[in-house]
């Protein structure tokens, strides 16, 4: 029997063992599973299912299940309305703090007050501290349950403290050390605190060079720090380098998915590409401005066809040829915009750097567009004869094709360097702006050597 079809066989005995109301074998058996499969059979379950799952479980447990599961959202308040309320805050309260944030942030105001006035006054300080930051910021991401240890510390008192702070921390993996002001002045890896001799000063072995974030960066900015040095787990400090969270692998994973879906329907030229979308007016709502907006810059290329009307009139196959340049062109716009946009996302960019990236798609959309006119020229003499025409079109994409792509890696360049999102300049506007330049182009050419062309 393959694991998928073990797990499928497990999700129905549990099923089974609610309908029976077997408390004790299904408690056994659900406890056996691994968180995720735990999740999943949770998200697939029934209301009914879920209702008698808050009876069976303790808040403990389902809170183990909730650190798990990849939930919506939207549907974080569905599923709170469906426990007791001192239930659902108990459950909340057990949950590491940075998640037990993120599923409050997803609440009404009034339902967040309300689970924090039914914890302990202790939890709820912890969760009340990191709801004040700013969205999308480190301190927005990062938890307090972490292991610190004094600088003056033996390895012997330091192994003490980390074993009394171990079962509360959500890694252990990397311990920080702090001066008496609780300033980060360095950091010990758990490996070199177990195989150091006990009575050795943990300033003896820790590592002084420790990178951290401010509390105020962008988690984008975080993400591609932690990226860079490879790190499990990253320390949060003021400006004054006090040491106030940290922030773990498995929440900067979240963040750089969080972070490529919103470049990929700023690309796309949506403001969210959910899959999850309640209805056809929610989705068409969010698309429609966009579309409007892309709607008035095509109006552009309505108007340029305009202004050239007596050249197409007098050499009629120029229309025919129209929608090729300006494909060819949105085209190669949008792969330099991929290229530098991603250039960004995954580097510095520092000032050298951005030239560098600048020369190499001017050049090859000097190169492409060369190729592209020598094969368009051959296409269109050996299809219609017309060598005059086929000289005009290859010329057209090849400016066309150099322009586009340099636009497609400038305009994305110049927003970062404005510290505008890269994103925003997204694949319709790009195809856009190049269906305007290449028309212009292409037109321009035609009504400049109109004398030289073939009159319909």
């Amino acid at each position: 029997m393959t694991l998928a079809e073990e797990t499928e066989l497990d999700q129905h005995q549990l099923a089974k063992l609610l309908e029976e109301h077997k408390i004790h074998d299904f408690r056994e058996q659900f406890l056996q599973l691994h968180p995720y499969d735990q999740a999943t059979f949770y998200e697939n379950a029934t209301a009914e299912q879920r209702g008698k799952m808050y009876e069976y479980l303790s808040p403990k447990e389902l809170a183990e299940l909730f650190e798990t599961t990849e939930i919506e959202e939207d549907q974080y308040k569905g599923f709170l309305e469906e426990m007791d309320s001192s239930y659902a805050a108990t459950m909340i309260s057990h949950m590491f703090v940075d998640n037990a944030v993120d599923v409050l942030k997803e609440l009404d105001k009034a339902q967040t007050i309300s689970y924090l006035t039914l914890m302990s006054k202790e939890e709820a300080d912890k969760i009340r501290a990191l709801l004040h930051y700013e969205e999308s910021t480190a301190g927005s991401i990062m938890t307090t349950e972490f292991v610190t240890i004094p600088e003056n510390s033996t390895v012997r008192s330091a192994m003490t403290i980390l074993k009394n702070v171990a079962p509360s921390a959500e890694t252990i993996y990397y311990i920080f050390i702090v001066n008496d002001n609780n300033r980060l002045t360095g950091v010990v890896s758990l490996r070199d605190l177990i195989i150091a001799k006990e009575d050795t000063l943990i300033r003896d072995i820790m590592n002084e060079r420790v990178v951290s974030v401010l509390v105020s960066d962008d988690q984008e900015d975080v993400a591609r720090r932690m990226q860079d040095y490879d790190l499990l787990a990253m320390p949060v400090v003021d400006f004054q380098q006090h040491l106030l969270g940290i922030i773990t692998v498995d929440d900067i994973i979240d963040v750089m998915d969080e972070e490529a879906t919103d470049d990929y329907s700023k690309l796309a030229g949506v403001t969210d590409i959910d899959a999850t979308e309640h209805s056809a007016f929610a989705a068409a709502k969010k698309r429609a401005p966009w579309l409007i907006i892309l709607l008035v810059l095509g109006m552009l290329t309505a108007s340029l066809i305009d202004m050239f009307t007596g050249t197409i009139e007098k050499v009629a196959i120029l229309a025919a040829f129209i929608p090729l340049i300006a494909g060819t062109a949105g085209n190669s716009g949008t792969q330099a915009l991929a290229v530098a946009v991603r250039s960004i996302a995954t580097s510095d960019n520092e000032e050298e750097s951005r030239w560098k990236l600048l020369s190499r798609e001017a050049g090859t959309g000097l190169i492409t567009g060369i190729i592209c006119a020598v094969f368009v020229v051959g296409l269109i003499t050996v299809w219609k004869g017309e060598f005059v025409i086929a000289l005009l079109v290859g010329a057209a994409i090849m400016v066309s094709i150099f322009v586009a792509t340099l636009s497609g890696s400038f305009i994305p360049l110049l927003m970062h360097k404005l510290n505008i999102d890269p994103a925003v300049a997204s694949g319709p506007f790009i195809t856009t702006l190049n269906d305007v330049i290449s028309i212009l182009i292409y037109l321009g050419l035609a009504t400049t050597f109109i004398d030289k062309l073939p009159v319909s």
